[in-house]
């Protein structure tokens, strides 16, 4: 029997979909249960803001559906995409006492909000969740070092083939027929801005992959990996 499976039947945990992915799913069965009854549940749509740069950082997030993007407003008026969270993603956990990003939806999303003081009781009291939330650290920052060198080294080629692959990882699916399948929710310009590229550049380098038949288009947010050992080839900056 799962986790979830043994929550009340009116618990709101009981039916989550991200079970599995999220961090609270270091808790027991009790625990879990009194954790989820701390906050409540959030619904954004498309283009709505979870919180603005600079707003208090008084309330963590699980992501449980949906996709929000993560991005800095710099000194100059430009805009910076830092990280795009798929559910399962926990949003939130700042050092400082005011948000240094702001999150957006991208598309209908919901999530499990809990004010961050008594997140950080949870993590104070049941060393479980205390690990769980430090590997998802460490985890972050690893990602964060290497789009560092990403964005220093890489071609653009190697940068969109990295991003695919990411995602195919991070929320790819199957499809009826075995077709390897990656959302793409978030706009081309997101794209772009993320990987220090221009949408053109992005579009042009799509259209090549797609040439190349590595990837198929299936529509403008749904794409098709034909070919993943030669897009993580190309990710790795390996001539195909």
């Amino acid at each position: 029997m799962t986790k979830r499976a043994m929550l009340s039947k009116d618990h709101p945990c009981r039916s989550c979909d991200v079970s599995a992915e999220a961090l609270c799913r270091a808790l027991d069965v009790e625990t879990l249960a009194d954790f989820r009854n701390q906050g409540g549940r959030l619904h954004l749509t498309a283009g709505q803001t979870l919180f603005h740069q600079g707003d208090p950082a008084d309330c963590v997030f699980s992501l449980t559906s949906g996709v929000v993007k993560l991005y800095a407003i710099l000194s100059d008026g430009r805009r910076q995409i830092v990280a795009f969270l798929f559910p399962g993603d926990f949003v939130g956990f700042e050092t400082q006492q005011s948000h240094g990003f702001a999150a957006e939806a991208i598309g209908d999303t919901t999530l499990c909000r809990v004010l961050k003081r008594r997140f950080e009781w949870f993590v104070d009291h049941y060393p479980a969740l205390a690990e769980a939330r430090y590997r998802r650290a460490t985890a972050e920052l690893a990602i964060a070092q290497e789009r560092m060198v990403t964005l220093g080294r890489q071609t653009a080629a190697e940068r969109l083939a990295g991003f695919l692959s990411d995602i195919q990882r991070r929320a790819g699916f199957r499809g009826r027929d075995g077709a390897n399948l990656v959302p793409l929710p978030m706009s081309r310009g997101d794209i772009a801005d993320y990987l220090g590229l221009t949408k053109e550049t992005v579009s042009r380098e799509l259209t090549n992959l797609r040439k190349a038949r590595v990837i198929r288009s299936h529509s403008l947010t749904l794409i098709e990996i034909l070919d993943p050992r030669g897009i993580g080839a190309l990710a790795c900056g390996i001539a195909a």
